[in-house]
């Protein structure tokens, strides 16, 4: 359940969203944990949240092209959510997990670099494209482009 990812992208804690929901702040962090919810707590999840029950029960969230979120999207940003234009869909966790392995390859290549300069340099920039890819989540976040859809989805 995307639950977690939803509340998040909306810069809302547990216990805000308990209190826009009318649920308690433990029945909300037991369905982020993965234990399933009654037919009336994702009722009011949904509400609160402004999505339908079962955009509540994806499991993950990839860019949606179609939406209307996507085409109010200026160029430029459209631009750096280049993979998307290759048909090629990436899904948040994806991203998120690409943002962790470049930090970790960029902060040991970085070390690296004190013995050898050209180690520093592709730490660098592995470094960079670590903040840029976090950048993107951020902005993915930001303006709502991601979906669930598992048959296009890169896992």
């Amino acid at each position: 359940m995307i639950l977690k990812q939803l509340r998040l992208s909306r810069h809302l804690s547990q216990e805000q969203l308990a209190q826009m929901s009318g649920l308690n702040v433990r029945t909300i962090q037991r369905i982020e944990s993965g234990q399933k919810a009654s037919v009336e707590s994702l009722k009011c999840l949904a509400a609160a949240l402004e999505v339908d029950i079962p955009t509540l029960e994806q499991e993950k969230f990839v860019m949606d092209k179609h939406t209307e979120n996507w085409k109010k999207l200026p160029l430029w940003l459209k631009c750096m959510f280049s993979l998307n234009f290759l048909e090629i869909h990436i899904a948040r966790t994806t991203s998120r997990r690409i943002t962790i392995i470049s930090h970790v390859s960029g902060f040991l290549f970085c070390l690296l670099g004190l013995m050898n300069q050209a180690a520093l340099v592709g730490g660098l920039i592995m470094l960079a494209h670590a903040y840029l890819f976090s950048f993107l989540t951020w902005l993915g976040d930001k303006h709502g482009i991601w979906y669930d859809s598992p048959d296009t989805a890169l896992a």
